[in-house]
């Protein structure tokens, strides 16, 4: 577990999917074709903390989503990738316009179209309900499911290895008695 923790140590860019991470997976869409998506809370907040802390944020998803945009942009999330199939593309341009090396990098992802991507990263990570392949080739799983709580522990877990987490939760609590 300590080899786990020093490589979440040095992250400086998570990247997430969406269906399946930072949803439940389910797809929803009304008789227009108007799709739904329901995003949790404490991921959303888990989003906001990392960054704050200096961790960015990133998106490579297959689909491409009005919605996805909206709560991307809503969260401070900028480096949004949609509508790729294959990943890879966006991940060698975010590899560009960030200029991180790959060491500095995590992705989490929950199914066998994240695995080009996952491969090639010193830190992988697979969500609770992923699929078993991906699960297989993950460095460290989430104990949430995707959509249930699982980007709040990717967010939770890097920060508490950097040493972030105890400070930027207590500073939570009113101490102006």
């Amino acid at each position: 577990m300590q080899d786990i923790i020093e490589k979440a140590k040095n992250i400086e860019l998570v990247i997430f999917d969406i269906d399946g991470v930072m949803t439940d997976g389910g797809l929803f869409f009304d008789n227009h074709g108007g799709e739904y998506k329901a995003f949790h809370s404490l991921d959303g907040h888990g989003l906001r903390m990392l960054q704050e802390c200096g961790v960015r944020v990133a998106v490579i998803t297959g689909r491409k989503s009005e919605l996805v945009k909206h709560r991307m942009n809503d969260l401070g999330v900028t480096l949004l990738y949609q509508g790729y199939r294959d990943k890879t593309p966006a991940f060698e341009a975010l590899l560009e316009e960030v200029g991180l090396e790959k060491d500095q990098i995590t992705y989490v992802g929950d199914d066998v179209v994240d695995l080009p991507i996952m491969s090639q990263l010193n830190f992988a990570i697979a969500v609770q309900n992923a699929h078993p392949f991906v699960k297989q080739h993950a460095h460290w799983i989430t104990d949430r499911s995707g959509g249930r709580g699982a980007v709040r522990d990717v967010c939770e877990f890097i920060l508490e290895s950097k040493g972030l987490l105890n400070d930027k939760l207590h500073s939570y609590l009113h101490t102006d008695k």
